[in-house]
């Protein structure tokens, strides 16, 4: 039996359609809300999810919190603003009576109205479907699944489909928030800072993107995400310049 485990803040937009995408494949639906002030636990509920109300403690904290109030051996951790495509729930619902090891899943990216194909962005590769004993690390951002020892990891067929950035606004105000969480990682870490890497790290960013990765295939929406993405290496070395001139702001809230 699985439990879905949805992690959330304000997502009275995205959380109805989050939820009925797991209702056929999950026996226990637990949504994680860090204060909403909106209809977000409302619409859970309504829906028959559970919904626990935690403090924010940082995206692989909250999420190992929620892995101790699931009630099932497997748990399906969701976002928000992502959603099981139909070929994904079959896949699910296809390995359910034999689940074993871990299940990874291709998950494709709604950007500013289009489907990305390239730049590095499809497939991006998660594993979400894990035993209830797998942990999740990552102190600030970009949290990975730690599996059990001799964990197997099964692909399966479908994608997880993420409807992630609706405006160029809207990216240019999720690049602010993760650089800042992306400097203070470093920092944490010890890593000193490069003056070239201002410059260097974002022209890679861009030629990989645009050019290995296909970027310019997407035509002026790549150009766009690929310039966006070497903006937001940039603004990471310069939040973590300023952090060792002692400008070390809080980490902003999740959203």
């Amino acid at each position: 039996m699985i439990s879905a485990l949805i992690i959330c803040k304000n997502e009275e937009k995205q959380i109805a359609a989050c939820i009925t995408s797991v209702m056929e494949v999950a026996d226990e639906i637990i949504v994680l809300d860090s204060g909403s002030e909106d209809k977000t636990k409302e619409i859970a509920l309504s829906l028959g999810a559970k919904v626990q109300e935690v403090s924010w403690k940082g995206y692989a904290a909250t999420k190992n919190e929620g892995h101790a109030l699931v009630s099932h051996e497997y748990i399906l951790s969701i976002d928000a603003d992502e959603r099981l495509s139909e070929a994904l729930q079959q896949a699910i619902l296809a390995e359910k009576k034999r689940l074993s090891g871990a299940y990874a899943m291709a998950r494709r990216t709604h950007y500013c109205g289009r489907w990305i194909r390239f730049a590095g962005w499809y497939p991006d590769v998660k594993v979400r479907l894990f035993p209830k004993s797998t942990r999740w690390e990552g102190d600030f951002v970009h949290e990975k699944v730690k599996l059990p020892e001799a964990c197997h990891i099964t692909r399966l067929k479908g994608d997880l489909l993420h409807y992630s950035i609706e405006s160029l606004d809207d990216h240019l105000a999720r690049v602010a928030r993760y650089s800042q969480l992306k400097a203070e990682a470093y920092f944490a870490a010890g890593k000193p800072f490069r003056r070239y890497k201002l410059w260097l790290s974002p022209a890679f960013v861009f030629v990989k993107m645009y050019f290995l990765k296909g970027g310019f295939l997407e035509g002026r929406l790549g150009f766009q995400l690929c310039r966006v993405s070497a903006y937001s290496a940039y603004l990471r070395y310069k939040k973590l310049a300023n952090i060792y001139r002692g400008d070390f702001p809080s980490s902003p809230p999740l959203e």
